[in-house]
């Protein structure tokens, strides 16, 4: 027996201001998380955005085709209840990022490396006012305190609707910074993307990329760019 799937039952969907935000509304109902809690969130872009994925379910409903209603989601029933544990695993990525670790050769990838990462790290100490220290090869390197202790207060600022955005950003880049990047203008989703894949993009120039790995890495690429326009809709009118 095939496992029950939900249909769609309603037949308008109506967003409302409500205690706390926007409640999405499915006929006179206030649509659930899969935990049952009210769908509310915080701002009417995101409302609307998520208003507008159940809209357009017919038949059965394909929460794949919903990543707005999953990100609200993972916000109210993931982050929320445990902010400071996400937060510090978020934070800690300050004392790993991606752009401290530089190839040890050839020339070549160095140079990009440099080209790309180096200007987002001048960034990173003057407008995050965390100033982080690089290395070649993948030995560890200690970051200063004072840095790393910023970057968990920035990130801490967030809300969990946010938080759930930024997750996804810094997850599928590698980088703190890249995030942070992101979330402030400093780049566009395309940039950050091609940034934190100069690695991947080396590699498959010399030996070429396979058909299953590529599928993957669009796979994620379009996470990324999803995270970055849940984040637009977070930000308060």
């Amino acid at each position: 027996m095939s496992a029950w799937k939900p249909k769609r039952f309603w037949k308008s969907v109506t967003v409302e201001a409500c205690d706390g935000g926007f409640a999405i509304k499915l006929d006179a109902r206030v649509a659930k998380t899969p935990g049952k809690q009210p769908l509310v969130v915080p701002t009417a872009a995101m409302a609307q955005a998520i208003a507008a994925e159940w809209q357009a379910q017919q038949g059965l409903v394909r929460p794949e085709t919903m990543p707005y209603t999953r990100a609200a989601n993972s916000a109210l029933e993931k982050v929320a209840p445990q902010f400071a544990e996400v937060v510090g695993l978020l934070a800690a990525y300050g004392e790993t990022d991606l752009l401290c670790y530089r190839a040890t050769g050839p020339a070549e990838l160095i140079a990009r490396q440099s080209a790309a990462w180096d200007p987002l790290l001048d960034w990173a100490a003057t407008a995050l006012q965390a100033p982080l220290t690089s290395t070649a090869g993948v030995m560890h390197v200690a970051q200063p305190p004072a840095s790393t202790a910023r970057l968990h207060a920035l990130t801490a600022a967030m809300t969990p609707f946010q938080i759930a955005a930024f997750h996804d950003l810094v997850m599928l880049s590698g980088s703190l910074v890249l995030a942070f990047a992101v979330t402030r203008g400093r780049l566009d989703p395309a940039e950050a993307w091609t940034i934190s894949r100069i690695d991947e993009s080396y590699q498959a120039e010399l030996w070429g990329q396979d058909e299953d790995a590529a599928a993957l890495t669009e796979h994620k690429r379009q996470a990324f760019h999803q995270a970055a326009a849940f984040w637009s809709v977070s930000l308060p009118n």
